[in-house]
């Protein structure tokens, strides 16, 4: 008996998307967790770039046993136009992390990232309520911990990315519920408690780093989404200077256990 021996003929998909895709851990881990809770279910990576992913969504539609999907860089966005239904939190930024196939063929789709980037950081020892926290990253990712930040109660957010109208945008969509505590960022991490990387800077060699890592001070908290690798740049300059870090790895294991509940536990389909 091999460790494969469970796949057969009634095993239902779950694809990864994601330009690139190497780099994800989802595959091993949540193949594993889906068959600890009685699951006959596979996750598979797919390298799907931005313009192929309508037709490569279209085509997946066709096969009646590809139940799901999860999704990364850079189709989180794109993806929420493609789903008939979501979570409240979804809808809120337009952005999925996970979709799943409804019994009446249509995806309905969820967002993860900013529920498990701040479990990640309370594991981590860092409680973000009346904290001041600096944002890079506007995308799906940012967006959604943006929104996370905000709810769990930080004084202040500020959100800088490269894409200013993406970053603009973003910061127009959460005003109504920020209270104030939201502005625009820069790369300088000067007077904030809490530093959150949610771009992929960082996950290839030679990438700018995402903040001015000489203006760190040992009492700030720096965060990382990237999981490959674990010990990004940014991390080990925050170190270095004598801040406590999370790894993307950590984000990684928190979301890792809501997409499970998301694939295994019946839920309503509306927004």
């Amino acid at each position: 008996m091999t460790e494969l021996s469970f796949l057969n003929g009634a095993t239902a998909i779950i694809g990864i998307i994601g330009d690139p895709i190497a780099q994800v851990k989802s595959p091993a881990g949540m193949t594993a967790g889906l068959a600890e809770r009685g699951q006959n279910s596979i996750v598979v990576p797919f390298h799907v770039t931005r313009g192929h992913l309508a037709a490569f969504m279209s085509a997946v539609a066709l096969a009646d046993n590809i139940s799901g999907m999860i999704v990364t860089v850079p189709h989180k966005l794109a993806c929420f136009g493609l789903c008939a239904s979501t979570s409240a939190r979804a809808a809120r930024l337009g952005a999925v992390n996970v979709m799943r196939r409804t019994p009446a063929g249509t995806w309905h789709g969820d967002m993860f990232d900013g529920e498990g980037f701040l479990a990640a950081q309370k594991q981590a020892g860092c409680r973000p309520e009346g904290k001041r926290a600096l944002l890079v990253g506007a995308g799906g990712a940012g967006s959604a911990i943006a929104l996370a930040f905000l709810e769990a109660g930080v004084a202040e957010l500020a959100i800088h990315d490269g894409d200013t109208p993406r970053r603009d945008a973003l910061i127009a969509q959460l005003a109504p519920i920020a209270g104030g505590r939201l502005r625009a960022g820069s790369p300088d991490p000067s007077g904030f408690d809490i530093i959150a990387n949610a771009t992929p800077a960082g996950m290839r060699a030679g990438d700018p780093l995402p903040v001015d890592v000489a203006r760190l001070t040992p009492a700030m908290f720096v965060g990382d989404v990237i999981t490959a690798p674990v010990e990004t740049p940014l991390l080990l300059a925050a170190r270095a200077k004598g801040c406590a870090t999370q790894t993307g790895i950590g984000m990684f294991d928190a979301v890792r256990a809501l997409m499970l509940d998301f694939y295994t536990t019946a839920m309503g389909e509306a927004a």
